[in-house]
């Protein structure tokens, strides 16, 4: 009789042996000044307004102390990632550089792996055919599966059972919304349809209100829906739900969008038993949210920079809401500050890295604020503020 695999979901045991690494690889001094100064600093000229809540959050925390303490609790083993434990590069090289590998990397496969080897689940979590796959080659599992997000999962499996078709709103290429759909069709009869945002949702919105081309509908949609899904049939009951880490007034708006639609369709009276809504965007998300906004209106500011992974949403959420009222720049890393005049970003919104130049006042004091999304270290945005520092002429490592 086949041994169950290991499932480690609450720590492996090791947390003191690691805690010091991750302070020497992930914490700032200068991050800590600022904090007890009021999130405030100031270097010649230049004032740096530090959003009150930003960087990690909670979960990945948790995410990267676990894959630390993995490589203390299995030193003789292979352990690999499914994929990035969260969206942000320095991290997933500094666990690269520590042995693991991580199987979205060229030439990895999941079918050599086996029994003896150690397989850490991301942030994000995984969709169930592989949590499938991976159990049935015996691997020992690392959960580091976000709470936030088991907590979508656990709505949308009570919609499909209760017969709802889950609406979420997020990137069906992204890794957690993928998790989440696989959710809703764990159970035979479950569907899904994701939506991106309050146009994608205003589409389909529409096409309940009035009927029109499901054909069409289906087509733009291929990639975003279950498999065999029927507009016409399968949007009768509808629950919502999200990726965790969307932008939240967004998400409340593609909400009421469909509760409306519903009631439209269906009447008023109906909406309770043909509607769902569960606001399932995570509390670390929802307050750098608002600490940003928060940060906005209280200073004037001349730029904003938000550090943190491209491919990461809630950072990419953070740009997008300091756009509408600053210039803002999305960098990746430091180094994206290249010089006084030029900076290598991503324009909220945009999908590629653009170099801007005339980007830092020239002369005068200048005024700016900075965030990072829940995926960035510490040590990361004091690097992002030493720089400032130098490019502002209150170092002599301007360039």
């Amino acid at each position: 009789m086949a041994v169950p695999p290991l499932i480690f979901r609450k720590g492996l045991d090791r947390k003191h042996e690691v805690a010091q690494l991750l302070t020497e690889s992930y914490h700032s001094d200068l991050i800590e000044r600022i904090r007890t100064a009021g999130f405030r600093h100031e270097a010649g000229r230049l004032t740096v307004h530090l959003a009150r809540e930003f960087g990690f959050c909670y979960g990945v925390d948790r995410a990267v102390d676990y894959a630390y303490q993995a490589r203390r609790r299995f030193p003789d083993q292979q352990i690999f990632l499914t994929g990035e434990i969260i969206h942000n590069p320095h991290v997933n090289d500094q666990l690269r550089a520590q042995g693991t590998r991580f199987l979205s990397d060229a030439g990895e496969t999941l079918d050599a792996l086996g029994p003896d080897d150690v397989v850490i689940l991301p942030a994000f979590g995984v969709e169930i055919a592989m949590l499938d796959r991976l159990q049935a080659r015996g691997c020992t599992l690392v959960d580091t599966t976000c709470g936030s997000v088991l907590n979508v999962w656990k709505n949308v499996r009570r919609y499909t059972q209760d017969g709802f078709t889950s609406v979420i709103h997020g990137k069906w290429w992204h890794e957690e919304t993928r998790a989440t759909a696989s959710q809703a069709v764990a159970t035979e009869g479950g569907h899904y349809l994701i939506v991106l945002d309050r146009e994608e949702a205003g589409v389909v919105c529409d096409f309940i209100r009035d009927g029109g081309d499901a054909a069409a509908l289906a087509g733009r949609f291929a990639r975003a829906t279950s498999p065999g899904f029927d507009f016409a049939r399968d949007l009768e009951r509808i629950g919502c739900a999200n990726q965790t880490t969307m932008l939240s007034s967004e998400s409340l708006a593609v909400g009421a969008m469909f509760r409306d639609a519903v009631a439209a369709r269906d009447g008023a009276d109906a909406v309770e038993d043909r509607f769902r809504s569960f606001d399932t965007i995570c509390s670390a998300t929802q307050e750098r949210q608002d600490a940003v906004l928060e940060l906005l209106a209280s200073e004037r500011l001349d730029l904003m920079v938000v550090l943190g992974g491209y491919n990461s949403s809630n950072t990419g959420n953070l740009a997008r809401i300091c756009a509408r009222h600053v210039p803002t720049y999305h960098v990746a890393e430091p180094a994206g500050l290249l010089s006084r005049d030029e900076v290598r970003h991503r324009a909220p919104g945009g999908s590629g890295e653009i170099t801007t130049a005339g980007w830092l006042p020239a002369d005068g004091p200048v005024s700016i604020g900075v965030t990072a999304g829940a995926s960035t270290p510490d040590n990361l945005v004091g690097a992002v503020i030493d720089r400032l520092a130098a490019l502002t002429g209150s170092t002599e490592d301007g360039v």
